[in-house]
């Protein structure tokens, strides 16, 4: 293996621990969202228990939290969606230049979704509030688009960085192609 891909592996433990936070963040969420639907059910059908207005908003902003940092998670397992209908009859090389290309349009992608997603937050999302919790900004529900953009971005250069590699190092049998398994 080239010198050079052997120094870049070296920090695949850094991606490896960006991967496990943003999956803990993930979890976090889930049970969050879990929690508060559970609670806003048991307001509207057990008398001594009050009936929340705000665990709707919650509930959708974590879900807008999850469903994008779980996209991201997806870049780093290959686990996005994508037409694979006619790889079997494609030259290898040219699948390669195909992930290649579609890694670049990911993270151009990801880029717009950081500066958009900031500048919806902070101009947006700064200037209203939740209808039923007038004490927290909607930052929090624009916000989800730049963080996940962040996840993308990083997870978007390791897979591009794997595909870069791909044409100049064999790949051993015994290595998983993909950047990070769940565990």
């Amino acid at each position: 293996m080239p010198a050079i891909f052997e120094k870049i592996d070296k920090f695949k433990p850094v991606y490896d621990a960006v991967y496990k936070v943003v999956l803990i963040i993930c979890k976090i969420l889930l049970i969050a969202d879990i929690l508060v639907v559970a609670f806003q059910v048991a307001g509207r059908y057990i008398p001594f228990i009050p009936d929340p207005s705000w665990t709707e908003q919650v509930v959708l902003t974590l879900m807008a939290y999850m469903a994008v940092l779980s996209a991201a998670l997806a870049i780093r397992r290959g686990a996005h969606i994508r037409m694979t209908a006619f790889d079997r009859y494609l030259p290898k090389g040219l699948l390669k230049v195909l992930d290649i290309l579609a890694d670049f349009a990911v993270l151009i992608l990801a880029i717009i979704m950081i500066v958009e997603g900031w500048e919806y937050a902070i101009k947006i999302g700064s200037k209203g509030v939740y209808e039923s919790m007038p004490w927290l900004s909607r930052f929090w529900m624009y916000f989800p688009v730049a963080l996940a953009g962040v996840a993308m971005l990083i997870f978007e250069i390791e897979a591009l960085y794997n595909h870069l590699k791909s044409f100049f190092v064999k790949e051993d049998k015994t290595e998983s192609k993909e950047g990070g398994k769940d565990k």
